[in-house]
Protein backbone atom coordinates (compact mmCIF):
# COMPACT_ATOMS: atom_id res chain seq x y z
CA UNK A 1 0.00 0.00 0.00
CA UNK A 2 1.62 3.44 -1.03
CA UNK A 3 -0.88 5.63 0.44
CA UNK A 4 -2.29 5.60 4.18
CA UNK A 5 -6.14 4.37 4.51
CA UNK A 6 -8.83 7.23 5.90
CA UNK A 7 -10.19 5.49 8.91
CA UNK A 8 -13.35 7.15 7.93
CA UNK A 9 -13.64 5.30 4.58
CA UNK A 10 -14.70 2.26 3.72
CA UNK A 11 -11.40 0.54 3.85
CA UNK A 12 -11.60 0.19 7.75
CA UNK A 13 -8.35 -0.35 9.36
CA UNK A 14 -7.15 -3.42 11.21
CA UNK A 15 -8.03 -2.26 14.47
CA UNK A 16 -11.76 -2.24 13.23
CA UNK A 17 -11.38 -5.51 11.08
CA UNK A 18 -9.58 -7.33 13.69
CA UNK A 19 -10.46 -5.82 17.36
CA UNK A 20 -8.48 -8.91 18.85
CA UNK A 21 -4.99 -8.56 16.70
CA UNK A 22 -2.73 -7.55 18.91
CA UNK A 23 0.47 -6.67 16.58
CA UNK A 24 1.12 -5.89 12.76
CA UNK A 25 3.93 -5.48 10.54
CA UNK A 26 2.96 -1.93 8.71
CA UNK A 27 5.01 0.58 6.85
CA UNK A 28 5.56 3.60 7.86
CA UNK A 29 4.77 5.84 5.18
CA UNK A 30 5.43 9.26 6.70
CA UNK A 31 7.41 10.72 9.68
CA UNK A 32 7.22 14.42 11.27
CA UNK A 33 7.76 16.12 14.30
CA UNK A 34 5.21 19.23 15.77
CA UNK A 35 5.01 20.83 19.19
CA UNK A 36 3.70 17.80 20.67
CA UNK A 37 6.60 16.00 19.12
CA UNK A 38 7.45 13.28 16.94
CA UNK A 39 4.66 11.64 14.87
CA UNK A 40 3.98 8.96 12.47
CA UNK A 41 1.70 7.88 9.70
CA UNK A 42 1.15 4.31 8.81
CA UNK A 43 -0.42 2.41 6.32
CA UNK A 44 -2.41 0.17 8.41
CA UNK A 45 -2.96 0.27 12.43
CA UNK A 46 -4.16 -1.80 15.19
CA UNK A 47 -4.19 1.07 17.46
CA UNK A 48 -7.58 2.98 17.72
CA UNK A 49 -7.19 6.41 17.62
CA UNK A 50 -9.13 8.57 20.44
CA UNK A 51 -12.99 8.97 19.71
CA UNK A 52 -16.24 8.53 20.46
CA UNK A 53 -15.74 8.25 24.28
CA UNK A 54 -13.33 5.81 23.86
CA UNK A 55 -9.72 6.94 24.50
CA UNK A 56 -7.05 6.08 22.35
CA UNK A 57 -4.65 2.93 22.26
CA UNK A 58 -1.22 2.93 23.15
CA UNK A 59 1.80 0.27 22.13
CA UNK A 60 5.04 0.29 20.94
CA UNK A 61 6.41 0.92 17.14
CA UNK A 62 9.59 -0.35 16.02
CA UNK A 63 10.35 -0.55 20.02
CA UNK A 64 9.12 3.12 20.52
CA UNK A 65 6.82 3.82 22.91
CA UNK A 66 3.28 5.50 21.14
CA UNK A 67 1.90 7.88 23.39
CA UNK A 68 -0.95 8.96 22.03
CA UNK A 69 -3.29 8.23 18.14
CA UNK A 70 -5.20 10.65 16.81
CA UNK A 71 -7.25 10.95 13.65
CA UNK A 72 -6.11 14.11 11.66
CA UNK A 73 -8.09 14.46 8.57
CA UNK A 74 -7.36 11.08 6.20
CA UNK A 75 -4.73 10.34 8.17
CA UNK A 76 -4.18 9.08 11.45
CA UNK A 77 -1.23 9.96 13.34
CA UNK A 78 0.67 7.80 15.99
CA UNK A 79 2.45 10.54 18.21
CA UNK A 80 5.96 8.62 19.65
CA UNK A 81 8.34 8.97 22.56
CA UNK A 82 10.75 9.89 20.05
CA UNK A 83 11.17 9.48 16.22
CA UNK A 84 11.73 7.10 14.03
CA UNK A 85 12.33 6.20 10.49
CA UNK A 86 10.55 5.42 7.58
CA UNK A 87 10.13 1.84 6.24
CA UNK A 88 8.75 -1.47 7.38
CA UNK A 89 8.26 -1.60 11.39
CA UNK A 90 6.60 -3.87 14.14
CA UNK A 91 3.51 -2.25 15.48
CA UNK A 92 2.24 -3.79 18.72
CA UNK A 93 -0.93 -3.07 20.80
CA UNK A 94 -0.77 -2.74 24.89
CA UNK A 95 -3.05 -5.41 24.80
CA UNK A 96 -4.42 -5.05 28.45
CA UNK A 97 -5.75 -0.94 28.33
CA UNK A 98 -7.14 -2.17 24.43
CA UNK A 99 -9.43 -5.41 26.17
CA UNK A 100 -10.82 -3.21 29.18
CA UNK A 101 -11.42 -0.37 27.25
CA UNK A 102 -13.72 -2.74 25.23
CA UNK A 103 -14.61 -4.38 28.18
CA UNK A 104 -16.28 -0.72 29.61
CA UNK A 105 -17.60 0.29 26.11
CA UNK A 106 -19.66 -2.66 25.61
CA UNK A 107 -20.76 -2.71 28.77
CA UNK A 108 -21.80 1.02 28.62
CA UNK A 109 -23.42 0.13 25.08
CA UNK A 110 -25.62 -2.72 27.22
CA UNK A 111 -25.83 -0.11 30.34
CA UNK A 112 -27.83 2.89 28.13
CA UNK A 113 -30.04 0.49 25.90
CA UNK A 114 -31.51 -1.47 28.89
CA UNK A 115 -31.52 1.73 31.03
CA UNK A 116 -33.65 3.53 27.78
CA UNK A 117 -35.67 0.54 26.58
CA UNK A 118 -36.70 -0.67 29.86
CA UNK A 119 -37.48 2.07 32.03
CA UNK A 120 -37.10 5.35 29.64
CA UNK A 121 -33.87 6.86 31.08
CA UNK A 122 -32.22 8.22 28.04
CA UNK A 123 -28.34 8.11 27.66
CA UNK A 124 -26.48 12.04 27.09
CA UNK A 125 -23.43 11.48 27.43
CA UNK A 126 -20.28 8.65 28.50
CA UNK A 127 -17.13 8.83 30.30
CA UNK A 128 -14.62 5.95 29.92
CA UNK A 129 -12.74 6.76 33.33
CA UNK A 130 -8.61 5.89 33.03
CA UNK A 131 -7.63 2.45 33.33
CA UNK A 132 -3.76 2.98 34.85
CA UNK A 133 -5.22 2.30 38.63
CA UNK A 134 -7.15 -1.04 37.25
CA UNK A 135 -10.78 0.61 39.05
CA UNK A 136 -10.88 3.54 38.01
CA UNK A 137 -15.10 4.65 37.36
CA UNK A 138 -16.75 4.83 34.02
CA UNK A 139 -20.13 7.18 33.96
CA UNK A 140 -22.99 7.92 32.06
CA UNK A 141 -25.40 10.90 32.51
CA UNK A 142 -28.96 9.64 32.35
CA UNK A 143 -31.98 11.87 31.57
CA UNK A 144 -33.85 11.19 34.82
CA UNK A 145 -33.85 13.71 37.56
CA UNK A 146 -32.69 10.73 40.10
CA UNK A 147 -32.20 7.49 40.74
CA UNK A 148 -33.32 5.39 43.82
CA UNK A 149 -31.17 2.43 45.20
CA UNK A 150 -34.01 0.20 44.60
CA UNK A 151 -34.23 1.22 41.18
CA UNK A 152 -30.23 1.08 40.78
CA UNK A 153 -30.56 -2.83 42.14
CA UNK A 154 -33.14 -3.60 39.52
CA UNK A 155 -30.98 -2.03 36.83
CA UNK A 156 -27.84 -4.09 38.21
CA UNK A 157 -30.06 -7.23 38.32
CA UNK A 158 -30.70 -6.29 34.57
CA UNK A 159 -27.43 -5.97 33.65
CA UNK A 160 -26.12 -9.41 35.18
CA UNK A 161 -29.28 -11.39 33.01
CA UNK A 162 -27.62 -9.77 29.87
CA UNK A 163 -24.46 -10.38 30.68
CA UNK A 164 -25.18 -14.16 31.56
CA UNK A 165 -27.11 -14.63 28.55
CA UNK A 166 -23.89 -14.24 26.51
CA UNK A 167 -25.67 -12.07 23.61
CA UNK A 168 -23.26 -11.78 20.40
CA UNK A 169 -21.94 -8.68 20.07
CA UNK A 170 -21.00 -7.60 16.05
CA UNK A 171 -20.26 -5.13 13.58
CA UNK A 172 -20.57 -4.23 10.38
CA UNK A 173 -21.19 -1.36 7.79
CA UNK A 174 -23.83 -0.03 6.24
CA UNK A 175 -24.65 3.13 3.39
CA UNK A 176 -26.72 6.29 4.47
CA UNK A 177 -30.03 4.90 2.35
CA UNK A 178 -29.85 1.70 4.62
CA UNK A 179 -29.16 3.25 7.82
CA UNK A 180 -32.29 5.35 6.78
CA UNK A 181 -34.39 2.62 5.98
CA UNK A 182 -34.24 1.14 9.90
CA UNK A 183 -35.35 4.31 11.36
CA UNK A 184 -35.63 4.38 15.23
CA UNK A 185 -33.94 0.44 15.64
CA UNK A 186 -30.53 2.55 15.36
CA UNK A 187 -29.73 4.38 18.56
CA UNK A 188 -27.44 7.18 17.61
CA UNK A 189 -26.11 10.34 18.98
CA UNK A 190 -24.94 11.89 15.83
CA UNK A 191 -22.35 10.81 13.62
CA UNK A 192 -19.03 12.37 13.42
CA UNK A 193 -18.23 15.70 11.56
CA UNK A 194 -17.06 15.51 8.11
CA UNK A 195 -17.52 11.84 7.99
CA UNK A 196 -18.93 10.16 4.46
CA UNK A 197 -19.52 7.12 3.25
CA UNK A 198 -20.85 3.96 4.98
CA UNK A 199 -21.84 4.09 8.67
CA UNK A 200 -20.75 1.37 11.55
CA UNK A 201 -22.97 -0.04 13.28
CA UNK A 202 -22.35 -2.02 17.05
CA UNK A 203 -25.52 -4.62 17.83
CA UNK A 204 -25.83 -6.61 20.57
CA UNK A 205 -28.14 -9.22 19.32
CA UNK A 206 -31.78 -8.70 20.24
CA UNK A 207 -30.75 -5.40 22.88
CA UNK A 208 -28.99 -2.69 21.01
CA UNK A 209 -28.36 -1.13 17.74
CA UNK A 210 -26.06 1.67 17.58
CA UNK A 211 -23.67 3.62 15.39
CA UNK A 212 -20.51 3.62 16.92
CA UNK A 213 -16.82 3.23 15.68
CA UNK A 214 -15.08 2.11 19.02
CA UNK A 215 -13.76 -1.62 19.67
CA UNK A 216 -16.49 -3.79 21.37
CA UNK A 217 -16.38 -7.78 23.03
CA UNK A 218 -17.59 -10.56 20.47
CA UNK A 219 -20.21 -11.32 23.31
CA UNK A 220 -21.47 -10.09 26.37
CA UNK A 221 -20.50 -12.69 28.18
CA UNK A 222 -17.11 -11.67 27.95
CA UNK A 223 -18.10 -8.41 30.07
CA UNK A 224 -18.09 -10.56 33.10
CA UNK A 225 -19.69 -8.39 35.28
CA UNK A 226 -21.41 -4.34 35.95
CA UNK A 227 -21.18 -2.97 39.22
CA UNK A 228 -22.73 -0.02 39.30
CA UNK A 229 -21.04 2.23 42.01
CA UNK A 230 -23.24 5.18 43.24
CA UNK A 231 -25.29 8.64 41.28
CA UNK A 232 -24.83 12.52 41.80
CA UNK A 233 -27.78 14.85 40.21
CA UNK A 234 -26.28 17.41 37.75
CA UNK A 235 -27.80 19.32 34.87
CA UNK A 236 -31.11 18.73 35.56
CA UNK A 237 -29.88 14.60 35.08
CA UNK A 238 -27.95 11.72 37.15
CA UNK A 239 -24.46 11.01 36.24
CA UNK A 240 -24.18 7.12 37.13
CA UNK A 241 -21.12 5.43 37.75
CA UNK A 242 -20.01 2.15 37.24
CA UNK A 243 -17.61 -0.61 36.31
CA UNK A 244 -17.03 -3.37 34.44
CA UNK A 245 -15.17 -6.60 33.75
CA UNK A 246 -11.53 -6.52 35.36
CA UNK A 247 -12.01 -2.94 36.88
CA UNK A 248 -14.74 -5.19 39.54
CA UNK A 249 -12.02 -7.17 40.46
CA UNK A 250 -9.57 -4.63 41.06
CA UNK A 251 -12.12 -2.28 42.76
CA UNK A 252 -12.69 -5.44 45.11
CA UNK A 253 -8.79 -5.98 45.96
CA UNK A 254 -8.89 -2.07 45.99
CA UNK A 255 -11.81 -2.00 48.93
CA UNK A 256 -10.56 -5.16 50.40
CA UNK A 257 -6.87 -3.64 51.24
CA UNK A 258 -8.44 -0.55 52.46
CA UNK A 259 -10.74 -2.49 54.49
CA UNK A 260 -7.73 -4.43 56.00
CA UNK A 261 -6.19 -1.22 56.77
CA UNK A 262 -9.37 -0.06 58.42
CA UNK A 263 -9.57 -3.47 60.55
CA UNK A 264 -6.04 -3.07 61.61
CA UNK A 265 -6.31 0.82 62.30
CA UNK A 266 -9.34 0.56 64.99
CA UNK A 267 -8.57 -3.04 65.80
CA UNK A 268 -12.19 -4.19 65.45
CA UNK A 269 -14.01 -6.73 62.78
CA UNK A 270 -15.91 -5.34 59.27
CA UNK A 271 -19.15 -4.43 60.98
CA UNK A 272 -18.20 -2.80 63.53
CA UNK A 273 -16.04 -0.46 61.82
CA UNK A 274 -18.46 2.53 61.11
CA UNK A 275 -19.54 1.96 64.72
CA UNK A 276 -16.50 2.41 65.83
CA UNK A 277 -15.35 5.20 63.67
CA UNK A 278 -18.75 7.23 64.68
CA UNK A 279 -17.54 7.01 68.68
CA UNK A 280 -14.12 7.96 67.39
CA UNK A 281 -14.94 11.04 65.17
CA UNK A 282 -17.21 12.13 68.29
CA UNK A 283 -14.49 11.94 70.62
CA UNK A 284 -12.37 13.72 67.89
CA UNK A 285 -15.06 16.26 67.47
CA UNK A 286 -14.53 17.16 71.47
CA UNK A 287 -11.41 17.15 72.35
CA UNK A 288 -11.04 19.59 69.20
CA UNK A 289 -13.58 21.72 70.46
CA UNK A 290 -11.51 21.54 73.82
CA UNK A 291 -8.72 22.05 72.05
CA UNK A 292 -9.90 25.48 70.92
CA UNK A 293 -11.11 26.28 73.90
CA UNK A 294 -8.04 26.09 75.67
CA UNK A 295 -6.46 28.27 73.02
CA UNK A 296 -9.03 30.99 73.18
CA UNK A 297 -8.08 30.96 77.48
CA UNK A 298 -4.10 30.93 76.70
CA UNK A 299 -4.91 33.75 74.14
CA UNK A 300 -7.09 35.69 76.18
CA UNK A 301 -4.23 35.09 79.40
CA UNK A 302 -1.64 36.25 76.89
CA UNK A 303 -3.35 39.39 76.04
CA UNK A 304 -4.07 40.23 79.55
CA UNK A 305 -0.49 39.98 80.55
CA UNK A 306 0.07 42.46 77.66
CA UNK A 307 -2.49 44.91 78.69
CA UNK A 308 -1.25 45.04 82.30
CA UNK A 309 2.19 46.74 80.92
CA UNK A 310 2.61 50.24 81.50
CA UNK A 311 4.68 50.47 78.02
CA UNK A 312 3.01 52.48 74.81
CA UNK A 313 4.11 49.10 73.16
CA UNK A 314 4.07 45.71 73.83
CA UNK A 315 5.02 42.53 71.53
CA UNK A 316 4.91 39.35 72.09
CA UNK A 317 5.58 36.15 69.68
CA UNK A 318 3.97 32.76 69.14
CA UNK A 319 6.11 30.57 67.79
CA UNK A 320 3.29 27.47 67.10
CA UNK A 321 0.45 29.28 66.90
CA UNK A 322 -1.62 31.02 63.79
CA UNK A 323 -3.49 34.12 62.49
CA UNK A 324 -6.72 32.84 64.47
CA UNK A 325 -4.53 32.90 68.17
CA UNK A 326 -3.50 36.25 66.95
CA UNK A 327 -7.18 37.53 66.54
CA UNK A 328 -8.48 35.63 69.72
CA UNK A 329 -5.58 37.66 71.58
CA UNK A 330 -6.30 41.26 69.88
CA UNK A 331 -10.21 41.08 70.82
CA UNK A 332 -9.24 40.07 74.70
CA UNK A 333 -6.37 43.33 74.30
CA UNK A 334 -9.15 45.90 72.51
CA UNK A 335 -11.27 45.12 75.17
CA UNK A 336 -8.38 45.94 77.73
CA UNK A 337 -7.67 48.96 79.74
CA UNK A 338 -4.48 49.44 77.93
CA UNK A 339 -3.48 52.87 76.41
CA UNK A 340 -1.24 51.52 73.57
CA UNK A 341 -0.32 48.65 70.85
CA UNK A 342 0.43 45.18 70.76
CA UNK A 343 2.40 43.74 68.34
CA UNK A 344 1.69 40.44 68.42
CA UNK A 345 3.47 38.06 65.73
CA UNK A 346 2.89 34.13 65.32
CA UNK A 347 4.57 31.27 62.85
CA UNK A 348 7.43 31.51 60.85
CA UNK A 349 8.89 31.20 57.38
CA UNK A 350 6.17 31.76 54.66
CA UNK A 351 3.65 31.14 57.37
CA UNK A 352 4.24 33.95 59.60
CA UNK A 353 1.60 36.69 60.44
CA UNK A 354 1.33 39.55 62.13
CA UNK A 355 -1.05 41.87 63.91
CA UNK A 356 -1.07 45.53 65.35
CA UNK A 357 -4.10 45.73 68.04
CA UNK A 358 -4.66 49.13 69.88
CA UNK A 359 -5.44 48.74 73.71
CA UNK A 360 -9.45 49.78 74.83
CA UNK A 361 -8.50 53.29 75.91
CA UNK A 362 -5.74 54.35 73.37
CA UNK A 363 -6.73 57.00 70.61
CA UNK A 364 -4.28 55.02 68.19
CA UNK A 365 -5.53 54.06 65.10
CA UNK A 366 -4.00 50.71 64.27
CA UNK A 367 -4.92 50.93 60.44
CA UNK A 368 -2.63 54.27 60.20
CA UNK A 369 0.50 52.66 61.70
CA UNK A 370 -0.02 48.94 60.19
CA UNK A 371 1.39 49.99 56.92
CA UNK A 372 4.85 50.70 58.34
CA UNK A 373 4.95 47.91 60.36
CA UNK A 374 4.29 45.28 57.45
CA UNK A 375 7.04 47.24 55.46
CA UNK A 376 9.25 46.47 58.35
CA UNK A 377 8.13 42.65 58.31
CA UNK A 378 8.41 42.62 54.30
CA UNK A 379 4.76 41.78 54.17
CA UNK A 380 1.07 43.36 53.95
CA UNK A 381 -1.62 43.56 55.16
CA UNK A 382 -5.20 45.79 56.05
CA UNK A 383 -7.45 46.76 58.89
CA UNK A 384 -9.12 49.57 59.97
CA UNK A 385 -9.82 50.98 63.85
CA UNK A 386 -7.99 48.86 66.52
CA UNK A 387 -7.02 45.93 63.88
CA UNK A 388 -4.42 45.75 61.28
CA UNK A 389 -3.70 42.61 60.07
CA UNK A 390 -1.64 40.44 57.52
CA UNK A 391 0.92 38.55 56.70
CA UNK A 392 4.52 38.70 57.29
CA UNK A 393 7.73 38.30 54.70
CA UNK A 394 10.03 37.62 57.30
CA UNK A 395 9.96 37.89 61.41
CA UNK A 396 13.81 39.19 61.23
CA UNK A 397 12.34 43.03 60.64
CA UNK A 398 10.42 42.76 64.10
CA UNK A 399 12.98 44.95 66.02
CA UNK A 400 12.39 47.42 63.02
CA UNK A 401 8.97 47.37 63.68
CA UNK A 402 8.55 47.99 67.37
CA UNK A 403 11.34 51.11 66.79
CA UNK A 404 8.87 52.12 63.64
CA UNK A 405 6.25 52.27 66.52
CA UNK A 406 7.70 53.58 69.09
CA UNK A 407 8.59 56.60 66.88
CA UNK A 408 5.35 57.24 65.82
CA UNK A 409 3.87 57.19 69.51
CA UNK A 410 6.31 59.38 70.45
CA UNK A 411 5.56 61.68 68.08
Amino acid sequence: MTEPRDPTSDQPLAYEREPYRRSLEVEVLEVGEDERGAWAVLDDTVLYPEGGGQPADRGLLGGVTVVDVERRGARVLHRLERGVGAGEARLELDWARRYDHMQQHTAQHLLSAIAQDRHGWATTSFHLGPWRDGAGPCDVELDVPELHPAQLAELEEELAAEIRAARPVTTRRLERDELAALGERVRSRGLPEGLTGSVRLVEIEGVDLNTCGGTHLRSTAEIESIKLLGTERMRGGTRLSWVAGARVRGRFARDQQLLAALRGAFECADDELVELAGQKLARLEAAEKRVRELRRAVAVAAARELAASDSLVVDAHFADEDAGFLQEAARAFTASGHRGVALLTAGGGERASFLLAAGGTSEIDAATLGPAVAEALGGRGGGRGAIFQGRAGSLQGRVEALRRLEQALRG
